[in-house]
């Protein structure tokens, strides 16, 4: 799974605040992820962010 910066990802399980929404703002050796419900920024190893992710939405880049 290729990330890029802008990207969104759907999680499996909810945040506590109630939001499966994630928008990713860092790609590299961590991945950086910003809840799209509260706000709330989180460091991620990659194999981390593929066993909670459900689906990636690609986010504005339509080419």
């Amino acid at each position: 799974m290729e990330l890029h910066a802008g990207d969104r990802l759907t999680a499996k399980k909810k945040h506590p605040c109630g939001s499966f929404g994630w928008t990713v703002l860092k790609t590299g050796a961590e991945i950086r992820l910003k809840c799209e419900g509260c706000g709330r920024v989180v460091l991620l190893s990659p194999d981390e962010v593929k066993r909670m992710c459900k689906k990636t939405n690609g986010g504005e880049k339509d080419l």
